[in-house]
């Protein structure tokens, strides 16, 4: 099977994801479960040992749109490493009931989260957010629907802007929401008296650290220095099984015209990473669909979640 042709839904699904059509941690996760079981039931041959490679080939086909994005790696993890069958029939049946499963887990996750962290929020509390993350913008939802009076602060997010998304989600909900540019984030914080920060995830290594949109770590750090709280909201399939060997996320540059056009700019040279690091110190607590967690709790919940799941070689 060296030369593979997948489906052509197969292939925008992972085109999209490779050019952020697709973005975000939990809906590439969703899409990349679903992408997975679609592909199997596009097969049309009997031969199990064949329509596992096929598979295995599909699966690295959409971790190469987004080699870094743990979330679309635990996806296939959890739906491929545990699914099983003795014929190809078999096969497809239990793939596209896991992943079934798994995107339902993953929307009811969010909603978890959202219930899980509203209750340290009070009422009348100015918050910063950053970038745009379902299972915080739950958060932030859940406490406004609860009749708290909350005022959210949520930076731009550059190169790609997903603030808009955030601020527009937000006020389509009735919050009381004001966009800031990502360098005001030490003014806010100090001007509008911010009591606590709630901010995504796209992967946590199993030393409680966090991978998430550049520029959380500095918010983190200024967190610190302001003395209030820096909570992290994630799933906990955003959690590295990896990290436990000691293979730490590889932070992802993207294309320089994300940012400006370098024929503009004769001789400057660019860099546009997607990520960075906050370390576990700076993290007061991780709020999951299991509870509010402590960054030291992490480890033992990777074990136990990926303690059954098959490889797959990815």
């Amino acid at each position: 099977m060296a030369d593979i042709t997948f489906p052509d839904h197969f292939t925008k699904t992972a085109n999209d994801i490779r050019t952020m059509r697709t973005r975000g941690a939990g809906k590439i996760a969703r899409t990349a479960a679903k992408a997975i079981a679609d592909l199997a039931n596009s097969y049309k041959s009997d031969d199990l040992k064949k329509f596992k490679s096929y598979l295995d080939h599909g699966a690295k086909h959409l971790l190469n749109t987004r080699p870094s994005a743990i979330s679309l790696k635990n996806a296939l993890r959890l739906t491929l490493g545990k699914a099983s069958g003795q014929t190809v029939q078999d096969l497809k049946k239990n793939l596209t009931k896991i992943s079934e499963d798994f995107i339902a887990h993953s929307l009811k996750a969010v909603d978890l989260v959202g219930q899980h962290g509203s209750k340290i929020i009070h009422d009348q509390d100015p918050l910063l957010t950053h970038c745009h993350s379902s299972a915080s913008t739950s958060v932030l939802i859940h406490a406004h629907e609860q009749g708290k009076r909350i005022k959210v602060f949520a930076t731009e997010t550059r190169p790609w802007n997903q603030g808009h998304i955030t601020v527009r989600e937000l006020a389509q909900k009735g919050l009381y929401v004001t966009l800031i540019v990502d360098s005001a984030v030490r003014f806010i914080i100090k001007d509008e008296n911010i009591k606590a920060v709630f901010v995504g995830a796209d992967t946590i290594h199993s030393d409680g650290s966090v991978i998430n949109k550049i520029g959380t770590s500095q918010i983190a750090l200024v967190a610190h220095e302001a003395g209030i709280p820096f909570y992290v909201c994630a799933e906990t399939y955003k959690f590295s099984p990896d990290s436990l060997r000691g293979e730490l996320v590889e932070i992802e540059e993207r294309d320089i015209s994300e940012i400006a056009d370098p024929k503009d700019f004769p001789k400057v040279r660019f860099r546009n990473p997607v990520f960075d690091i906050t370390p576990a110190e700076y993290v007061q607590a991780i709020i999951t669909e299991r509870g509010i967690i402590s960054p030291a709790d992490v480890q033992e919940i990777i074990k136990e979640k990926f303690k059954e799941v098959e490889e797959w070689s990815l």
